[in-house]
């Protein structure tokens, strides 16, 4: 949630400072800004690169600021866990009355770093000082009982810390972190946290990085990097090409005969909505768990989408164009190439964006059986490992690619659809 709203605040103050202020002092005087009208006008509208530019700066930064990334001063640091000395009073009270306190001393430490626990003086009293060790983002038991002369075998029991009363159950609140005692009387420490991540559950940026340099020279499991990512988008790549061979003239059929319509849309909008996740037991019952149940798994991801897109693309052509080619003497082939398919690009290249990006989504589930090499693969390894820094890398590298791909696209439709958003 704080993230969150960290993000929200700076989308507002970009926007604010970039629009009335950066945007004020030099007024821009292209053609879109001399238009009268542009709320409705896609035309008007394109992706504004200082946005772009400060979405993803936004994002490293909040992902620097809750691990404590040594890529940012640490002033932008969130509050992370304490980590030092810590110390909290306890009062001990014997079945007779008498009372007695002792201070426990509580190393924390970084996690994984081995340390002896700080050195103290027993004190006076029958209730001893203790000490212990504890690792940042960790808690521990302390059995003060056992170093006191008097213990729960002789009826001692505690009943305060720093002062205030406290009971099986109960808490206090230190400032170093939360002392609670256990249901049989045992204090339990745990230091505090802040609201920095743990690298086992959010690794820092730097991290990521060593990582992906490591894995980029020596590999994982036998393969390089660019094996596993090569595999993945050769998976994507022809399971999606495949779903696009059958989809789309499937699509034109559903488009232009009533016969088609009837015969494949219940087919088509009862396999639409069911995942591809769920497909995957049958299609290893079906084709095994080789190569071919994956491009099998991913073209059933591709296909749907790409017959919904052509038939879409079809029914969305203006009747006044085909009407204009019947009167000039247009034969029912040349107003498929001439004026559907090029009226109906627009949507499929649109369903195709959407297709390849299911695709991704599916190739790290179409990895998971059995599979050697592949992004995914080396995703799913890596969770049951822990590595949290690899399964980051690997999201990072498939997002990349994947974005690069739908850019891809998008010059592409630029340059075999110019007149798309034209009369």
């Amino acid at each position: 949630m704080i993230p969150f709203v960290i993000y929200t605040v700076i989308f507002i103050a970009a926007y604010y400072i970039v629009h009335n202020v950066v945007r004020r002092a030099g007024r821009s005087t292209d053609y879109t800004s001399l238009k009268t009208v542009t709320f409705g006008d896609e035309s008007a509208v394109s992706p504004d690169r200082t946005a772009s530019v400060i979405s993803i700066l936004s994002i490293f930064v909040l992902w620097g600021m809750f691990t404590g990334s040594v890529l940012l001063p640490s002033f932008l640091h969130a509050p992370g866990p304490f980590k030092g000395i810590a110390t909290f009073e306890y009062t001990a009270e014997t079945p007779d009355g008498a009372r007695d306190t002792a201070t426990v001393t509580v190393l924390v430490h970084p996690h994984g770093q081995e340390v002896s626990p700080p050195e103290i003086e027993p004190g006076d009293g029958w209730a001893n000082n203790d000490s212990a060790t504890i690792s940042i983002w960790r808690s521990g038991l302390i059995r003060v009982d056992k170093n006191d002369a008097l213990g729960r075998k002789d009826g001692a029991r505690i009943t305060q810390v720093n002062g205030q009363a406290i009971e099986p159950g109960g808490t206090v609140m230190t400032e170093f972190g939360r002392v609670g005692m256990s249901p049989k009387g045992t204090l339990n420490f745990v230091p505090t946290k802040g609201w920095q991540m743990e690298p086992i559950w959010l690794p820092s940026p730097e991290a990521v990085a060593t990582r992906l340099a490591e894995i980029a020279t020596e590999g994982f499991r036998g393969s390089t990097l660019w094996q596993h990512l090569g595999y993945s988008l050769m998976r994507v790549v022809v399971g999606f090409f495949f779903g696009a061979m059958v989809g789309i003239p499937l699509g034109y059929a559903m488009g232009l005969s009533n016969w088609f319509r009837g015969w494949f849309d219940p087919i088509v909008e009862f396999m639409r909505p069911v995942p591809p996740l769920a497909l995957i037991p049958l299609v290893i019952i079906w084709a095994g768990i080789g190569e071919t149940g994956k491009i099998i798994l991913l073209f059933l991801a591709a296909l749907w989408i790409m017959a919904i897109a052509a038939r879409a693309g079809v029914s969305g052509v203006n009747i006044s164009k085909v009407h204009a080619a019947y009167s000039l003497g247009a034969s029912k082939a040349q107003i498929m190439r001439y004026v559907i398919v090029p009226n109906s690009l627009p949507e499929i290249f649109t369903g195709a964006r959407v297709a390849m990006g299911v695709c991704w989504g599916t190739v790290v589930a179409a990895e998971l059986v059995a599979a050697e090499k592949g992004a995914g693969m080396m995703i799913m390894v890596a969770s049951k490992f822990q590595n949290t820094d690899i399964v980051i890398m690997g999201i990072i590298l498939i997002g990349v690619i994947g974005f690069g791909i739908d850019m891809l696209m998008r010059w592409a439709e630029r340059t075999m659809v110019p007149w798309k958003g034209k009369a």
